[in-house]
């Protein structure tokens, strides 16, 4: 198989084994190492760690499908995961969608065809009270608004434009 940890993520899995009566416990760390480790959980990842925690590999896919924190497929520099759920809906969530959409001309899904941005609908990031709300990668952005997020946007984009990513 041509995917595995590194010496140093094969270290780190093998200590959070130790913390479980069994291995198959140590299914979701294992895929958070994953995802840390690859930058994403492909389908060979997904086989790979079938096999290190000793589960089917139907089952490790059911729950890497089941968690929308796990990325299925290269995400941008970029992942904007935007709240879906009432709260945020009723504040504006779908106008920003919209915004995302067309400004970046990416759907719910997909990257930038500049591999800049990633874009993905998700359940409650548990902010309602400061709805709507937006996570880029580990940042969350809150009582958000078009201009804000345009902004936001601007400021990512101009922070990138010495790479090749084309913007």
């Amino acid at each position: 198989m041509a995917v595995q940890f590194s010496e140093a993520a094969l270290k780190e899995y093998e200590e959070i084994v130790t913390r479980y009566p069994d291995k198959k416990a140590t299914l979701l760390p294992a895929l958070w190492l994953a995802q840390r480790e690859f930058g994403y959980v492909s389908d060979e990842v997904l086989e790979y760690i079938a096999q290190l925690v000793g589960m089917p590999a139907v089952k490790v896919y059911e729950v890497a499908e089941f968690y929308t924190m796990f990325h299925k497929k290269k995400p941008g520099k970029y992942h904007l995961q935007l709240c879906q759920t009432i709260s945020c809906y009723l504040r504006g969530a779908e106008d920003l969608r919209s915004y995302i959409q067309e400004t970046l001309q990416v759907l719910p899904g997909e990257t930038s065809a500049d591999g800049l941005f990633s874009f993905q609908l998700v359940e409650c990031l548990g902010s309602c009270h400061t709805a709507p709300v937006i996570k880029i990668n580990d940042e969350y952005y809150d009582s958000l608004t078009v201009e804000k997020l345009d902004a936001i946007i601007r400021h990512l984009k101009k922070n990138s434009s010495g790479e090749d990513h084309g913007v």
